[in-house]
């Protein structure tokens, strides 16, 4: 499967080109393709990630030297390709923002050295790993879907990655010129890059330390672009930390970081008329901060209640500066709440001053922290009442993996019984076609059993 037949095949005309011949990026994707791979998708389940895990064993066994582009451990790379894997696919219902998401992971992907030949390859060692998993329903119908569906993907993250070649690097090189131990576990690092790095309030980053290479993680900007040009990073360590533990305990003042393109991240909608609730816990206080710094440059009407929660009044790691905002802006009011009893202001968790205070249905809601917290918050805000269209919500901002939150597989458009149409077409003893053959090959190199 070659990039150029990939746009073809998927959009009916050339990579990158709407109808019409405007460039951009791949219009559509095949219903009954994304059918048969919705369906077989929803077959497999819980072994999405033996299929990743496959996958790239396959893909090294044919190309060594792609391994240098990952981490020392693939255990977390298979996971997050397993989630991506099934976003992608459960999201092409909605194209449009599907493929605006693919270009977006196209251009972050420029910064290891991804190149439009490395998706040949990696679309071969998706198939055959597939195939291996799905053996007792595999049809040819099921294969030419699944490179149909990747061809898609691949061709919309090409077309990101062409385009932002065209107007931003790959990478920025930053050095480290203030690090703040706030908490035994919480670090506040700024950074000031080689070159202009601009972002919006409330987008994120990617990031690599010489410390732990190949091993980049999310983080949001807790500012809003400066004129120095210097960035802040709220990181905490969580467990073993790989990365956000060495920057929190190993990172000095001078060190050398390297930061992919600035991506997604939560917005104001600045035509809105209502009042803000910014809810953030722990480090997801980044974003939330980045956007109050944001609106001080064009509000003057909108009143905000900034919710910052954390266990212990020791983790208000950043409540000096919160407080700078607070008295600097009549809109602004900033509530520490803390879990602990002993706290002599707010306490419980921030779901359950939520819901206690108010009212909040007439509010836009922002909602930053752990997933656990921001899932918590979230049905809470709906209970009293908020419209799930005014909450915005994100957990990516914490050190997260680069990738977006698994979405639910949507309902196939036709009914498909693929396990009926294996048992129809398959003679007996007979492999389907070089697919197989491929992946029983790919199987015993790397010492799996043959299904």
């Amino acid at each position: 499967m070659g990039s150029e037949d990939a746009g073809s095949e998927v959009a009916g005309a050339q990579p990158g080109v709407r109808p019409g011949g405007q460039p951009g990026l791949p219009h559509s994707v095949d219903a009954e393709h994304l059918a048969f791979a919705q369906e077989s998708l929803r077959l497999l389940g819980d072994r999405v990630e033996d299929v990743a895990a496959d996958l790239y064993a396959a893909l090294f066994l044919e190309a060594p030297h792609l391994r240098a582009m990952f981490g020392p451990s693939m255990a977390a790379q298979r996971g997050r390709f397993a989630r991506a894997l099934s976003t992608a696919v459960g999201g092409l219902a909605d194209v449009d923002s599907t493929r605006t998401a693919l270009a977006a992971l196209g251009r972050e992907h420029r910064r290891v050295g991804v190149r439009d030949e490395h998706y040949d390859v990696f679309g071969e060692a998706l198939v055959a790993a597939l195939h291996r998993h799905t053996a007792d329903i595999w049809v040819p119908e099921l294969e030419a879907a699944w490179r149909g569906v990747f061809a898609f993907v691949a061709a919309a993250m090409q077309a990101g990655a062409r385009e932002a070649a065209g107007h931003e690097p790959a990478s920025w090189r930053a050095v480290v010129v203030a690090h703040e131990r706030r908490t035994d576990d919480i670090a506040v690092l700024r950074l000031r890059t080689d070159r202009p790095y601009d972002y919006e309030p409330g987008q994120h980053l990617t990031l690599e330390t010489p410390a732990r290479p190949r091993s980049w993680r999310r983080y949001s900007p807790a500012t809003s672009p400066r004129a120095d040009g210097v960035i802040e990073l709220h990181v905490r360590s969580v467990g073993a930390g790989w990365v956000s533990g060495a920057l929190v305990r190993h990172t000095l003042v001078g060190d050398p970081l390297h930061l992919g393109p600035p991506a997604g991240g939560l917005t104001i909608d600045q035509t809105s008329r209502r009042d803000l609730l910014m809810v953030a816990g722990g480090t997801g206080l980044a974003p939330v901060r980045s956007l109050l710094e944001g609106m001080a440059r064009w509000n003057s009407a909108r009143r905000v209640t900034l919710l910052f929660g954390v266990r212990t009044a020791g983790e208000l790691y950043d409540l000096p500066a919160l407080q700078v905002l607070d008295a600097r802006h009549d809109w602004v009011t900033v509530v520490p709440v803390v879990q602990s009893s002993s706290y002599a202001g707010e306490q419980g968790t921030l779901a359950e001053v939520v819901a206690r205070s108010g009212p909040w249905s007439d509010h836009d809601v922002v909602v930053c922290g752990s997933p656990a917290m921001t899932a918590t918050t979230a049905a809470t805000l709906l209970a009293v009442g908020v419209p799930a269209a005014r909450i915005s919500t994100d957990s990516a901002g914490l050190g997260a993996d680069p990738l977006p939150a698994p979405g639910p597989i949507a309902a196939a458009p036709a009914v498909i019984d693929l396990r009926s149409r294996r048992s129809r077409d398959r003679a007996p003893g007979h492999q389907d076609g070089a697919v197989a053959t491929r992946a029983s090959r790919s199987a015993e190199g790397i010492g799996l059993p043959i299904r």
